[in-house]
C-alpha cells in the first residue's frame, strides 16, 4: 500500500512539475537581421574590412619589393648581405601568413563589438515577453544544438514585435 500511495505521489509531483515548465524557442540572429540598423553594422564592418585589406596590400608590396631587389642584386651581395635580406624577406612573408590568420579574427571580433548592443536589446525584449507569456526556458535555435522545435512555442515574432520590427 506504502509503494502504491508514493507511486501516484511521484506521478502527480511529476505533473505537476510538468505544467509548471514552459519552454520556448527564439532565433535571435534572424531578429538580428530584421533590425534596420543592423545595415549601419555592415557598413562598419565593410569599412573595416577595406583598411585591412589595405594594411595587407602595403605588407604584399614591400615583400613584392624585397624580391625584385634581391633578385636584381643577388650577385653583387656579399654572403652576409644575402643572409640579411633573406632573412628579412622571410620575416615579410611571416608576417603577411600571420596577417591573414589574424584578419578573420579581427573582423570576428570587431563584428560582435559591433552587434553587441542589438543582442542586448533582443535580450531585453526577449526577457519582456518571457515574463508576459510565462516561459521558464527558452532556447536559442539559430544556434546548431536544438534538433526540433514546436513553432507554437517560438517567441521569436513576438520579440520582433516588442522591437517594433515588421520581418522582411
Amino acid at each position: 500500500m506504502k509503494k502504491f500511495i508514493l507511486a501516484i505521489a511521484v506521478v502527480l509531483s511529476a505533473t505537476c512539475l510538468q505544467a509548471q515548465t514552459k519552454v520556448g524557442t527564439i532565433d535571435a540572429d534572424y531578429i538580428l537581421g530584421q533590425m534596420p540598423e543592423i545595415s549601419k553594422v555592415e557598413e562598419g564592418l565593410k569599412t573595416y574590412n577595406t583598411e585591412l585589406q589595405a594594411e595587407l596590400q602595403t605588407s604584399i608590396k614591400k615583400y613584392e619589393e624585397l624580391i625584385a631587389a634581391y633578385q636584381a642584386n643577388n650577385t653583387t651581395y656579399t654572403v652576409e648581405e644575402k643572409t640579411s635580406k633573406e632573412s628579412e624577406i622571410m620575416e615579410v612573408e611571416n608576417e603577411i601568413k600571420n596577417f591573414r590568420q589574424k584578419a578573420s579574427v579581427l573582423v570576428q571580433m570587431r563584428r560582435n563589438e559591433l552587434t553587441q548592443p542589438f543582442y542586448l536589446k533582443i535580450d531585453e525584449a526577449m526577457k519582456t515577453v518571457i515574463s508576459v507569456q510565462g516561459y521558464t526556458q527558452i532556447f536559442n535555435s539559430s544556434t546548431n544544438g536544438l534538433a526540433f522545435a514546436d513553432p507554437k512555442f517560438d517567441i521569436t515574432d513576438a520579440v520582433l514585435e516588442k522591437l517594433g520590427i515588421t520581418a522582411k
